[in-house]
């Protein structure tokens, strides 16, 4: 792409619109009691219902419907009082029964929304994201393209087919169109998924893991000129599986739309497919000619009319809202707003809490994951929740540090060697033989070495020059392989030369 991200929002507004699909947690599957448990052997969680068999009557699986009514609530929609499943007919090979029972013309859920906040060049601000509905489904099963370079049907010598997760409870949240986001655009569909996700990670209806598939985002992006009324042509990007891949995708398309429209090109309204390695989309089907889905109300089902008794308990038993949590942690660690939103936007603030629950200072916690660790994760190209490193080991090594046990310097040892698979904290610091040097008698061999070594330095120190003195302490750093306590090497070097 040749065209820059700010000469796209000088001149076009984008319009924004998320749909997002989630896999609840319920021990058993939307319509029959197969186990809903990851990574089990194909095909072994299945049975007549969910393979579509003739005959097999479904189930609703009333924890599903308590979940779904949880998230409507918690996203302040409207429960309605009535609504019942359909049937969405279209063919595709891991859909056993050639059409997904899913919720159409009435859904369960309706008319919420959800603030979420970013930091900006103008400080932080927050967006209001409207949801239009909140519907349940059914999964479907997993097709698994073998041979070729892609992993996906074209080049593929032969496709197998799981039938595991079909049937699987879904539920879909659907957004209205997102105003007045400008430049934010992809900052604000990342921040509205993470906090999605933290939503319902705090109700506990979901495992939320987006690696695993069980919350997936489909970003909708059009551009028109600014001050136009005219909504652009839409892309659809689907099944994106983490918050920088939401925010790659939407700055992605966003460019690649300013490109079309320049050249006098149209935009193709259809779904695309996000590549990692790229932060690009490419093409996948065109849905430029309306789909008949023939809906029709489910015959083996019957409606849901939630009690409104029931309704409202379920409202009482919400948990404490994850921003109310956020503020209140704020608070408790006196961290400035910048900070905050580093934490946040670096998807750390729940580890963060976890290391200082284990007893590490707020302060000492956050500047771990956000400094050193953050910086490998970089180097990775990963997350750093990603890293092969636990609160827990954080939490040691905070503490070992506060005991004088490590400097910072082999503290930053300690943890790139955690990272690298060398074991936990203790191991390593067993294995390598990491120790503080603070004998007073080892220190001074390395100062005399180092006063030896650079007579000029230790002069001018002697003369009251004591910035000079940074130079002999390097050389003392270096004489014990950072192994020493740099304040006490410093102390005793300028004690020893009259300072």
């Amino acid at each position: 792409m040749s065209l820059k991200y700010e000469d796209v929002i000088e001149k076009y507004e984008p319009v924004l619109g998320l749909e997002v699909h989630v896999e609840l947690g319920t021990a058993s599957k939307m319509f029959c009691g197969c186990n809903t448990i990851f990574g089990a052997e194909p095909n072994t969680q299945t049975c007549p219902v969910c393979l579509g068999l003739p005959g097999a009557l479904p189930v609703v699986n009333e924890k599903a419907i308590e979940y779904t009514i949880m998230i409507g609530l918690a996203l302040n929609c409207s429960i309605a009082p009535f609504s019942r499943f359909a049937r969405k007919n279209y063919f595709y090979p891991d859909m056993p029964k050639n059409f997904q029972t899913s919720q159409y013309d009435e859904p369960i859920c309706v008319n919420g929304f959800l603030d979420v906040e970013i930091d900006t060049d103008e400080g932080i601000k927050k967006f209001r994201v409207e949801i239009e509905r909140v519907h349940m489904e059914e999964d479907t099963g997993k097709s698994l393209h073998m041979g070729g370079a892609t992993g996906r049907i074209h080049g593929a010598d032969y496709s197998l087919l799981d039938y595991n997760r079909a049937g699987i409870p879904l539920v879909e949240i659907v957004t209205k169109i997102v105003p007045g986001t400008g430049k934010y655009a992809p900052e604000v569909a990342r921040a509205y998924v993470a906090e999605l996700r933290d939503i319902l990670r705090s109700l506990n209806v979901s495992d939320v893991k987006m690696e695993q598939g069980s919350l997936r985002c489909d970003a909708n992006v059009s551009l028109r000129l600014i001050g136009s009324d005219v909504l652009g042509t839409r892309s659809e990007t689907k099944n994106v599986n983490s918050l920088r891949s939401v925010e790659r995708a939407v700055r992605g398309e966003m460019i690649r739309h300013a490109e079309l429209l320049n050249k006098g090109e149209r935009v193709v309204q259809e779904t695309r497919h996000f590549q990692e390695d790229t932060g690009l989309t490419r093409s996948g089907r065109s849905k430029e000619q309306a789909e008949d889905y023939r809906y029709f109300p489910e015959p083996d089902l019957v409606p849901i009319v939630p009690d409104a008794i029931w309704i409202e308990t379920l409202r009482a038993a919400l948990p404490e809202k994850p921003s109310t949590h956020r503020k209140r942690l704020q608070e408790a660690w006196a961290v400035p707003d910048k900070e905050m939103a580093s934490m946040i936007n670096a998807d750390v603030l729940e580890i963060v809490e976890e290391t200082v629950n284990l007893g590490a200072d707020p302060t000492k916690a956050r500047g771990w994951w956000l400094g050193e660790i953050a910086r490998i994760a970089n180097e990775k190209e990963v997350a750093a929740t990603d890293l092969p490193i636990t609160p827990k080991d954080v939490a040691e090594i905070v503490a070992l540090v506060a005991t004088g046990a490590l400097t910072d310097k082999l503290a930053r040892q300690v943890i790139e060697a955690v990272i690298a698979g060398e074991g936990r904290p203790s191991e390593v610091i067993e294995k390598r033989g990491i120790k503080v040097v603070s004998d007073d008698g080892a220190l001074m061999v390395a100062i005399e070495k180092a006063i030896s070594a650079q007579p000029d330095v230790a002069e001018k120190v002697r003369g009251g020059n004591v910035p000079a003195a940074g130079a002999l302490i390097g050389a003392v750093m270096k004489e014990t392989k950072g192994q020493a306590d740099a304040a006490k090497v410093r102390e005793l070097l300028l004690k020893h030369l009259g300072q």
